[in-house]
């Protein structure tokens, strides 16, 4: 599905089979508003849509999609801080009770940051992508002789684990998750073996949820 006419009839498919059968749902979500529990950072990647990957209906999750699924740390510089903004929103207006950094495989942005192909000469890429310059450089001193995949993987892993640093540095974050009213999960989608793994910092790695 790609074209505009393809997607105003994929609209209509939608109204027949969900918008139509689950019509209390919806008229829910209209009177009540959203309340979701469960906050997702997830790459803009046209492949891992959250809410279809983990099988959710519309108001389950609050979404946050940007490339690669990062997390900025804290900082009043700049005018624009679309992420943060909406971190802000779900856990303090929302309150939702759960936030999860969802990364996944082949990511485009990590591949950017760790191949340097992206010209950093006027792009938003470039400059984005240094969030994770951490993550790249830990990569490099304990993967440098590993072959590409293993180390895009294990980029892709250390980058989630450098948003969940970033997201403490929110105070409101902090704060939440020190009173145990928020929690912070680090997970990783393998799009090519279809599996779900998720950090456990008792042993320091990704495991199979």
């Amino acid at each position: 599905m790609s074209s505009p006419q393809q997607l105003i009839e994929g609209f209509q498919r939608f109204r027949e089979r969900h918008f139509a059968e689950d019509a209390a749902r919806f008229q829910e979500l209209v009177e009540f508003g959203q309340a979701p529990k469960t906050l997702v950072v997830a790459c803009c990647d046209s492949r891992v849509d959250p809410a279809l990957v983990l099988d959710c209906a519309p108001g389950d999750l609050f979404v946050i999609r940007n490339v690669a699924n990062l997390v900025p740390p804290a900082e009043n510089q700049g005018s624009f801080h679309g992420t943060s903004a909406a971190l802000e929103f779900g856990v303090r207006n929302l309150g939702v009770r759960d936030v999860i950094v969802l990364g996944h495989a082949q990511c485009g942005g990590i591949h950017a940051l760790l191949e340097c192909t992206v010209d950093s000469k006027d792009s938003f890429i470039a400059e984005w992508m240094k969030i994770a310059d951490a993550a790249r450089q830990q990569v490099e001193r304990e993967h440098a002789n590993a072959g590409s995949k293993l180390r895009h993987r294990a980029c892709e892993q250390q980058a989630i684990l450098v948003s969940l640093d970033n997201l403490m540095t929110f105070s409101w974050i902090r704060e939440r998750v020190e009173q145990g009213k928020l929690a912070l999960h680090g997970w990783y989608f393998d799009i090519e073996q279809g599996e779900l793994l998720g950090y456990n910092a008792a042993s320091r790695k990704f495991e199979m949820l």
